[in-house]
């Protein structure tokens, strides 16, 4: 008796069916799309590094590809600028930034949603509310704030890291708050009630089981927290003194002064915008998949 092989079509037919089905465009339109986004998106950045190796002359000609490769840019760079020092600081103050915004976020908004007590919709009302008002127009309240409370307090404020810290702090943690309220609210109440029936703490519910599943929400708090931080430039440009610049108001005041000179150097100014990007690629790099869980949760119930 010979044997029956079926193969099943689901495995093939099926899928190249549901695949057809979902997709949006035809294959080659797609394929035409998906390439004229990649050079969109990798075009500028493609030319930053080929001019970040090209000679000032050449890049002031408008050569695309150097005749003259120029890797010292990215040497030179480091003593023509305080680059070192403001990445220091950037990474010390928005660093501490997301650390916090991370750890204060979650407490928050687990209190936000699991408990209910006077004023709960006023504050998540207040959280959605601040989000629309430009910073632009905090930024005189800010330092008048601070400079007040230095005159108060008899303690410097204005230049120091910690009242950038604390700048940044104010506008981050009502974002990352009500990031985490968005991902709290989608974590099921059951695990949290068969933990307090074995005798578990509030606490101990926040540390053993909502901070383990949130960690995407922390993730993507913390990260535009960072971010905030990392890409500011009107604010740290007032609050800050030289030797508390961050990497973006060290950027801006290297092309100010390259705006005065005979010929630009331009190939140091794209190998400081490339070196200063790095941390933030890098940063997207790692944590890209809790990224991705972040993001998207809340979007299917």
């Amino acid at each position: 008796m010979s044997a029956l092989i079926i193969r099943p079509p689901s495995l093939t037919g099926g899928r190249r069916r549901d695949d057809d089905v979902t997709r949006l465009l035809p294959r080659p339109l797609l394929v035409t799309v998906i390439v004229a986004l990649l050079l969109v998106v990798l075009g500028p950045v493609a030319y930053m590094v080929l001019a970040s190796l090209n000679s000032d002359i050449g890049v002031a000609a408008g050569e695309i590809w150097p005749r003259e490769w120029h890797p010292s840019n990215y040497l030179h760079v480091w003593s023509t600028v305080a680059l070192g020092r403001g990445l220091a600081n950037s990474l010390i103050i928005c660093g501490a930034v997301a650390v916090v915004c991370a750890l204060v976020s979650v407490s928050a908004a687990y209190v936000l949603v699991r408990y209910a007590f006077r004023g709960r919709l006023t504050v998540l009302r207040g959280l959605l509310g601040l989000q629309s008002i430009p910073g632009t127009l905090m930024l005189l309240p800010v330092f008048v704030l601070f400079a007040s409370a230095s005159t108060l307090l008899g303690i410097p404020t204005i230049g120091t890291r910690w009242a950038v810290f604390l700048t940044y702090l104010t506008f981050a943690l009502p974002f990352s708050t009500w990031v985490m309220v968005t991902y709290v609210r989608g974590l099921p109440r059951e695990l949290e009630e068969a933990a307090r029936i074995d005798g578990a703490s509030s606490w101990r519910v926040l540390t053993r089981i909502i901070v383990p599943l949130s960690w995407p929400g922390i993730v993507v708090s913390a990260i535009f927290a960072f971010l905030l931080g990392w890409n500011d430039v009107l604010f740290a440009s007032v609050m800050t003194n030289p030797e508390t610049r961050t990497a973006a108001v060290a950027l801006q005041v290297f092309g100010a002064t390259q705006e005065t000179g005979a010929l630009p150097l331009y190939g140091q100014m794209m190998a400081a915008s490339l070196i200063c990007a790095v941390p933030v690629v890098v940063l997207y790099l790692v944590f890209q998949r809790y990224l991705v869980g972040g993001l998207t949760a809340g979007g299917v119930k």
